[in-house]
């Protein structure tokens, strides 16, 4: 997928894309073998307040999500004062079998005043999960500030639920 393709794939969700990131994105260190998921609070680990948690099915899931994600990212210190941050995107074409994630990477993006991730359904935010779970669309997707301190990850839990989780230290 070329640069120009991934920004006109990421612009419904209101995320302009600024450049393609040539490097892996740099995130708060964490005791080795924890992943983000794992984490607890210990370890620098905010979740989505209790009320902002969405069932996949629940007819409120795209407002609490976009709430809970913006709210987050504005507390914790995602954006830079342009708005920026580093979002983890697959730039392997449609169809393409991508078994190894070798185009996986990360894009710099800049959130627009418009933006909507959920209701947009932008293919790169689709949950493998949530499909298992539910026919409607569900996001996941993963954002790193760009000072490298601050990481978050709105994701589909086995419950059937969709929250997001920062990781700063």
């Amino acid at each position: 997928m070329t640069d120009d393709e991934m920004a006109a794939a990421l612009e419904p969700a209101g995320f302009r894309f600024v450049e393609r990131v040539l490097r892996d994105a740099r995130w708060p260190a964490l005791p080795p073998g924890l992943s983000p998921a794992s984490a607890g609070p210990e370890h620098g680990r905010f979740d989505s307040r209790p009320d902002e948690v969405a069932d996949v099915d629940e007819p409120g899931m795209a407002d609490k999500v976009n709430a809970s994600w913006y709210r987050m990212a504005g507390e914790y210190g995602l954006f830079s004062k342009e708005r920026e941050f580093l979002l983890a995107v697959d730039f392997s074409v449609p169809d393409d079998d991508d078994v190894n994630g070798e185009h996986r990477g990360w894009a710099r993006v800049r959130l627009l005043d418009a933006w909507d991730v959920v209701r947009s359904e932008v293919e790169q935010f689709r949950s493998p999960m949530g499909g298992l779970l539910t026919e409607r669309f569900v996001p996941e997707f993963t954002v790193v500030s760009l000072d490298s301190r601050v990481l978050m990850n709105t994701t589909v839990w086995g419950n059937g639920t969709v929250s997001t989780i920062a990781i700063r230290l």
